[in-house]
């Protein structure tokens, strides 16, 4: 492991300067990722920026009828939101799967996010749920849509100096939900081979709006419009998920690993798309 300067900045302010005087730099949100990635070489920062320590970049609080969810708030402690876990549990699940309890009190989304990796559990869910975040840097603070974030396999949009400072979630209509699911190779602990995000809101019935992302099938995490579109108007009924799943493999760009094929990557989102669709569809109802 490299030597490194550490940083623990008390203001966002603070961290932006840090961050701008070394492109070297790296933020610690909750280090699950960083710190065995300097361990391993892959990346050698010459300092770190330990984010946690400014305030309103840990915990939860309510926004515009909806969530903001501090970038260094710990997977776990998002159990403890009532109202989170209700109005969006699709996300709240994914970001429970991210490695074991241990490194989810640790962990975090914003940190899961910003690693960029396709197969991350969290990132799905968020943009199904059509997440934005709050992106501080030199320029003041902007709000991207957190699909916006990955740029490809381990690298982000963020410009130098900045940073993600809170994931918002968007108020949930009273017959809305999600859901997310994964495959992975081993009962726990491993990376997704494939993830499927579905957030749906439904009324008599009948599917108003839906959203469809997708994970490890592509170089970043995919919304996949025409999927959601498959879905609109209908019951959720056999022909529709038919269509729906016809739309996810067709914008599946999957690799051959060890881990899985590309043709198996390409068949399981589609069926991960289809249980988790009806998995939003049948809580949307259990709550109108």
């Amino acid at each position: 492991m490299t030597s490194a300067t550490y940083h623990a900045p008390a203001s966002v302010a603070e961290a932006v300067g840090l961050l701008s005087a070394n492109p070297a730099a790296k933020v610690i949100a909750g280090g699950t990722d960083l710190i065995v990635q300097t361990r391993s070489g892959r990346v050698k920062p010459s300092a770190y920026v330990d984010i946690k320590r400014i305030a309103g970049v840990s915990g939860i609080r309510a926004f515009e009828g909806g969530f903001a969810i501090g970038a260094a708030t710990p997977c776990t402690a998002l159990l403890e939101d009532a109202a989170l876990c209700a109005a969006w549990p699709g996300v709240i699940e994914a970001a429970n799967l991210i490695g074991s309890v241990q490194v989810r009190n640790r962990a975090t989304m914003g940190g899961n996010l910003c690693n960029a990796s396709p197969a991350a559990d969290s990132v799905p869910a968020l943009i199904a749920a059509g997440a934005t975040c709050v992106v501080a840097g030199p320029g003041g603070e902007r709000v991207v849509p957190v699909s916006a974030i990955p740029a490809s396999p381990g690298r982000t949009s963020l410009a130098p100096g900045e940073f993600v400072v809170e994931i918002r979630l968007p108020a949930q209509p009273a017959n809305a939900s999600d859901a997310y699911l994964r495959a992975i190779p081993r009962t726990e602990m491993d990376i997704a081979v494939a993830g499927a995000g579905v957030a749906l809101v439904m009324e008599g019935g009948v599917c108003k709006s839906a959203r469809v992302s997708l994970g490890a099938v592509a170089p970043t995490v995919l919304l996949v419009e025409a999927a959601g579109a498959a879905l609109v108007g209908t019951t959720l009924d056999d022909a529709a998920l038919d269509a729906m799943g016809e739309a996810v493999r067709a914008a599946c760009k999957p690799i051959d690993d060890k881990r899985g094929t590309a043709s198996y990557r390409t068949h399981t989102a589609a069926v991960l798309a289809r249980r988790a669709a009806l998995i939003a569809r049948d809580r949307a109802g259990a709550k109108a």
